[in-house]
């Protein structure tokens, strides 16, 4: 007797994206066109600003599906990767090009002036490396991970700056190399471990606050905002206006641009600062900021300077207390107010619950009392 097997044979729909993720948590679109599989990390190549593998879980996964979504509207509309035009062949790159197109791109988009400043200094320092190394021209497949390795060792001398380094040059590198099918194991870099940082939290708050207003008003208003609501310095309180509180200043509005969390943050405002505010800025414009009291800011460094000022004349600080200390101790007495992850997520504004536990680890909070403990 004679069996007929039926074969069938998978046919790849075309013009189909899916959504894929990397075993190393990096998301792609991938689709079929005219025999050719296509895969995108990012939004670039249809002019939007969509990058997830940028992003923390849980907002990584929606962006990516976001991206996925938008692949599928613009190929709908009639949009049509050109293979030629968008894919130089990796033989044909440059190692140099590689990093210097990404950071062009980065400088663009909406990130820290520290971080585009921090982007800028390692992409100086690669090409200074790879010039050494010869590889400035070089194809982009000679690049190998034990030299990305080696110039972190050259260019960092403490574990905490080659983990920085090793941050930048991954960001540079990684998901552009990716997207031309040249894929390096970061992991087989291995660094020293970094000591963890003991944050010590001010114990007088309210004597320190004092010797502060004594001082300079404009550090004492930054580090009572950065006790109380919890905002980071520099860039949060520094660019705050009139405007982003409400009329009698008991509440306080900040969109997701205004934050590092990328997420819009309304912040109830403690009446003894609401005390504060009103008495110095309720008959400025809305327009006008906080500590300027014009429209226009004072530089990134001024709190920096402000506080490296205050620093040498008093007899207060302990040592490695900043004025990020402030925003430490706050963070402990909500913890201990409210003993919620969630609540102090929420409050310090962190994208991921990780970041807060590693947070209450590095100020070695007292999470158990000996009550707590299992009893015979």
């Amino acid at each position: 007797m004679l069996v007929i097997k039926t074969v069938t044979m998978k046919v790849k729909k075309e013009l189909f994206p899916k959504l894929s993720k990397l075993p190393n948590g990096r998301y792609y679109v991938y689709f079929w066109y005219e025999g050719n599989r296509y895969r995108f990390y990012n939004g670039n190549v249809l002019g939007e600003k969509i990058n997830p593998n940028l992003l923390e879980e849980p907002e990584r996964e929606k962006t990516a599906i976001l991206l996925c979504s938008t692949f599928v509207v613009s190929l709908n509309k009639g949009w049509r990767p050109n293979r030629r035009r968008q894919f130089k062949k990796a033989e044909e790159l440059t190692i140099r090009e590689i990093a210097e197109t990404v950071f062009k791109r980065k400088e663009r988009l909406d990130y820290s002036s520290s971080y585009k400043s921090d982007l800028k200094r390692t992409l100086r320092q690669w090409n200074e490396f790879l010039n050494d190394q010869k590889l400035l021209n070089r194809p982009l497949r000679d690049l190998e991970i034990g030299k990305i390795q080696e110039f972190i060792f050259s260019y960092a001398s403490s574990p905490q700056s080659m983990a920085n380094l090793k941050r930048n040059i991954s960001s540079l590198l990684r998901d552009e190399m990716e997207a031309k099918g040249i894929y390096l194991n970061y992991k087989r870099i291995k660094l020293p471990r970094v000591s963890q940082q003991l944050h010590r939290p001010i114990k007088d708050v309210q004597g320190l606050l004092n010797d502060i207003k004594g001082f300079n008003d404009n550090l004492y208003i930054c580090a009572l905002i950065t006790f109380s609501l919890l905002l980071r310095p520099h860039r949060e309180i520094r660019c705050l206006t009139v405007g982003d509180f409400n009329r009698d200043f008991s509440l306080l509005s900040l969109n997701g641009k205004r934050v590092k969390s990328k997420k819009n943050r309304i912040i109830p405002v403690p009446r003894y600062v609401q005390t504060e505010l009103i008495k110095r800025f309720s008959d400025l414009e809305p327009e006008a900021n906080l500590f300027s009291r014009k429209k226009r800011l004072y530089h990134n460094d001024y709190f920096k300077n402000r506080w490296a000022d205050y620093k040498k004349q008093s007899k207060l600080l302990e040592t490695n207390q900043t004025l990020y200390s402030f925003r430490h101790t706050g963070a402990i007495k909500v913890f201990e107010k409210t003993g919620s992850l969630q609540k102090l997520q929420q409050v310090m504004g962190h994208s991921d619950m990780k970041v807060s536990l590693t947070y209450l680890r590095g100020l070695e909070v007292k999470q158990l009392d000996v009550e707590d403990l299992p009893e015979l």
